[in-house]
């Protein structure tokens, strides 16, 4: 059977596998943005709290991902659990690391302006500092997303949904029939949807950043 052939006997097999790995990838990438930019307006003040909380999320993503996936089916079982937990861990650093670098760029002048227009401490951050930070805080975003598009192939290990399923089954298979097609279509699939991930970042960003702030 061509690859051709494969992709019309399969599709919708194929297609129901991308939307769950398209799914849990988004979802832990959120996930991930929402833990580390709160991690980051915790620590971004601190030199030390920034430096410890850009070493602890870079020491996570050291950990190779089948020894965290195994070390977490003791504790969460086969299937979602272990996938969520492992996938939000590693798309912390990119988050924490740009928030902070946000957050730390935005100029002091800026800040005691709007303090001296009476704003509180809240509003300085959610209305000002954060938004200037925006920028940053969605390339961490971005640089996340696109690494858990390819951690997340790895989730098949634990039972865990998507496109690594196909590649699993195509590489335990090797030189059997179609198992090469099995692998190579799990693959594309993954790199198409972290192209078409990447084209909506692209989006976003024209649309939520000033003009002013992407001229800088």
């Amino acid at each position: 059977m061509s690859f051709g052939e494969f992709l019309a006997d399969r599709w919708s097999r194929l297609l129901v596998e991308a939307l769950l790995h398209v799914s849990a990838v988004v979802q832990c990438a959120l996930a991930a943005a929402l833990i580390g930019v709160g991690i980051g307006v915790a620590v971004y003040r601190s030199p030390f709290g920034s430096a410890a909380a850009t070493a602890l999320t870079s020491a996570i993503l050291t950990i190779p991902s089948f020894a965290l996936l195994g070390l977490l089916i003791p504790v969460l079982g086969l299937g979602v659990p272990p996938t969520v937990v492992a996938l939000v861990l590693y798309g912390l650093l990119p988050v924490v690391r740009n928030t902070i670098v946000g957050l730390g760029g935005v100029d002091p002048a800026v800040r005691d302006a709007a303090r001296g227009v009476g704003m509180s401490r809240l509003g300085v951050l959610t209305g000002v500092e954060l938004r200037l930070a925006w920028p940053a805080i969605l390339t961490g975003t971005r640089i996340a997303t696109q690494m858990l598009m390819g951690i997340a192939a790895i989730a098949a290990y634990v039972r865990g949904p998507g496109l690594g399923v196909e590649i699993f089954a195509g590489l335990t298979r090797a030189g059997s029939a179609n198992a090469t097609n099995q692998a190579v279509a799990g693959t594309l699939g993954i790199v198409v949807l972290a192209l078409v991930l990447d084209g909506i970042f692209a989006l976003i960003g024209r649309y939520t950043v000033s003009r002013g702030i992407r001229g800088q």
